[in-house]
């Protein structure tokens, strides 16, 4: 006789809880910890074995036992937090959500976000009982990060195009990631730093001088992490075009050189145009609009502010050059390629998951 496993313990719903959970469930700003859960409990309550359930919703059966039994011993509330030893909870599972709707979907009244003050005065709960929620359920009203979504309609062929140069690059070719660093200013300090001694930060000034600007044309190796560079004073097509010369004198005649680049004006210039078109061996693959997270080079623009120019003092262009210029050249001699991983289609999916929660998307 095959074995059945331990029985499990009849889950069964009220109509109450059914609405609730199914509200949960759906909500499309729901935490997604508390939509998981309900979700579970739901798939539970329609005779599922926990493997089915795990099967079905992507998750682990134990995460569906932890989540069954909890339910089945505390109800709704069992879902909310971890039971803890002690005096028994005085939080019910709708102060909750109402904190957690709350934060998602509404605004306190002349700010632009809440703070556990503001949501402990509206919830009736204490600062520190919110500040528990919100980290059980990983919000976070005090941060914000940016974004803008491609609306460029060949958004997809682009992707997997960059995508496949990363992951599966030509035979017989070198992959480069370019683009500039314009307007890079020559800054110097109204007064010279305090050095940095024990248990004191480094001091400078906030104001300073400035002595002018030059632009870091940069063209990394995704195989490799070496890098072609140069500095112009200006940042037009004729400079561009200077950059790509270098690039076919520095690279070996028997390469084909594949070209990732972004949309600026200049990159699609006619004078860039009838150069390349006199260049057989270059291959133009321009990034998605708004997507210069998939150009490399934008990573080592990062390195160079860190490293060099967040903190820099130069009283002119000509030293600010120079400092690049020995920079890149130190950066050569132990390059660091940076490794892509992520495929076209995980890249797809994650967006899709952004759209999805952004209000609008998808209908």
């Amino acid at each position: 006789m095959p074995r059945t496993g331990r029985p499990k313990a009849e889950l069964t719903l009220t109509d109450d809880e059914r609405q609730i959970l199914t509200r949960w469930a759906r909500r499309a700003k729901s935490s997604q910890a508390l939509a998981l859960r309900s979700r579970i409990v739901l798939s539970c309550s329609e005779g599922k074995t926990n493997k089915d359930a795990a099967a079905a919703l992507g998750v682990t059966s134990p995460t569906v036992a932890k989540w069954r039994s909890r339910f089945i011993e505390h109800r709704l509330d069992g879902l909310v937090d971890e039971p803890r030893p002690g005096r028994p909870a005085t939080i019910t599972a709708n102060q909750v959500e109402d904190v957690v709707v709350s934060t998602l979907e509404h605004t306190p009244k002349n700010a632009t976000h809440w703070s556990r003050a503001k949501m402990a005065e509206r919830s009736g709960l204490s600062k520190s009982t919110i500040g528990r929620i919100w980290k059980a359920f990983d919000l976070k009203p005090h941060r914000a990060d940016g974004f803008k979504l491609s609306n460029d309609p060949m958004f997809v062929e682009k992707v997997y195009d960059i995508v496949g140069l990363y992951l599966n690059p030509p035979e017989s070719a070198v992959v480069l990631s370019v683009d500039e660093k314009s307007q890079v200013q020559a800054l110097s300090r109204s007064q010279p730093a305090f050095p940095m001694m024990p248990g004191m930060l480094e001091r400078r000034t906030h104001d300073y001088a400035r002595h002018g600007t030059t632009s870091l044309f940069a063209a990394l190796n995704v195989a490799d992490g070496t890098v072609i560079a140069s500095t112009h004073r200006k940042h037009r097509a004729i400079e561009f075009r200077k950059f790509l010369t270098k690039i076919d004198k520095e690279v070996p005649d028997h390469l084909d050189i594949h070209v990732i680049c972004d949309n600026y004006g200049t990159h699609k210039h006619p004078t860039v145009k009838t150069w390349l078109d006199k260049q057989p061996r270059f291959h133009i693959h321009f990034t998605p609009t708004y997507s210069s997270w998939i150009n490399q080079v934008e990573r080592l623009f990062a390195e160079v502010t860190r490293d060099l120019l967040q903190r820099s003092d130069h009283r002119s262009v000509q030293a600010l050059e120079k400092d690049l210029r020995e920079w890149v050249k130190a950066w050569n001699e132990d390059p660091q390629p940076y490794v892509w991983t992520k495929t076209a289609d995980e890249i797809l999916e994650s967006l899709s998951r952004l759209m999805q929660r952004t209000t609008g998307a998808g209908h």
